[in-house]
């Protein structure tokens, strides 16, 4: 975690458990899963979405053990979802590590991210919320139909509503879902419920938009694939759109506006660097920092505790994030 990712400080402790618990969720189960679970949680992460949680339920004062569970079944919802991903674009490294998809079989790996999503809902029960039970499968199918038409229907296509209706199914509703089951198991008022989500959503909207620019800003080593890794593979995301759109003189932008996938290597390279060096960076930047001015905003109903305070400190993490 970023030293300067202060917002998780209050909730260290429970996001220790947190971990314990996934882990936990193997035992009794095929040894496999076990190893590969252990191996899945090892690659670590930011745990951004169970510290959001976490603090949302503290901030309204949510009964702990079912905010533990609760958290926990966001995170391993959120692994489960990185292990089909990984399999799926073919990855075999993920945060400097190898993926499941690296040692295993096609089979066995979709066996396993099955596996994790089952734990991750017997979970989401054990919240005795069937509201909270709803949202969660919900936002499972908000997710799994969003990469769907990432395959079969968004590829190279320079088109806002989509890439924003994109990063919303694969992001931004699990943050989303994250605040919104955290303030359902508080008990809170239907117009705090709506703000908490409205905040996840902001805040899973600007945390995608910043990765969607470190993909073109970062370097191999640190990103851990290629720089433009989606851009090669189709997937047009916010920099390339805006740049597209500031210059449809230049070939590449052209074939971007016209739904075309570029496939020369040359014209890929050409295009990743002049996006680089373009004003769509900060472009896109902006349009992130606007959704966390919002997340803000969404916080004005929360009381004034330490817990509103680390949710703040999250939001303008997410537009800090170097990595």
């Amino acid at each position: 975690m970023n030293a300067t990712a202060s917002f998780i400080s209050p909730v260290q402790d429970d996001i220790l458990a947190i971990e314990a618990l996934m882990r936990s969720q193997a035992d009794g189960h095929q040894q496999d899963l076990q190893a590969a679970l252990n191996l899945l949680l090892a690659a670590g992460g930011k745990r951004i979405r169970p510290a959001l949680s976490m603090l949302v339920g503290r901030m309204l004062g949510a009964d702990h053990e079912r905010m533990i569970r609760m958290a926990a079944a966001i995170e391993m919802l959120h692994t489960a979802t990185l292990v089909h991903d990984d399999l799926i674009d073919g990855s075999l490294l993920r945060r400097g590590m190898p993926t499941l998809n690296s040692r295993w079989s096609p089979g066995a790996t979709v066996l396993t991210g099955d596996f994790i999503f089952a734990r991750a809902a017997n979970l989401a029960a054990e919240t005795n919320s069937i509201e909270v039970m709803k949202l969660f499968a919900q936002t499972l199918t908000i997710i799994v139909d969003g990469e769907i038409s990432q395959l079969f229907s968004n590829r190279c296509k320079a088109e806002r509503e989509g890439y924003l209706k994109r990063i919303y199914a694969k992001t931004a509703s699990l943050f989303e879902t994250a605040a919104q089951s955290a303030a359902i198991i508080a008990d809170a008022k239907p117009a705090v419920v709506e703000a908490m989500r409205q905040y996840g959503y902001n805040v899973g909207m600007a945390f995608q938009i910043i990765d969607d620019i470190l993909d073109f800003t970062g370097e191999q080593a640190t990103l851990g694939k290629p720089v433009g890794s989606d851009l090669r593979a189709g997937i047009i995301t916010m920099p390339a759109i805006l740049f597209a759109e500031a210059n449809p003189q230049n070939a590449e932008a052209a074939d971007l506006l016209a739904g075309d996938c570029l496939q020369d290597d040359d014209r890929l390279e050409h295009l990743i660097g002049a996006v680089r060096e373009s004003s769509a960076i900060r472009a896109s930047h902006e349009s992130a920092a606007r959704y966390v001015d919002a997340a803000l905003d969404n916080l004005r109903l929360a009381p004034p505790t330490s817990e509103r305070y680390a949710l703040e400190d999250l939001a303008t993490y997410i537009v800090r994030r170097e990595f």
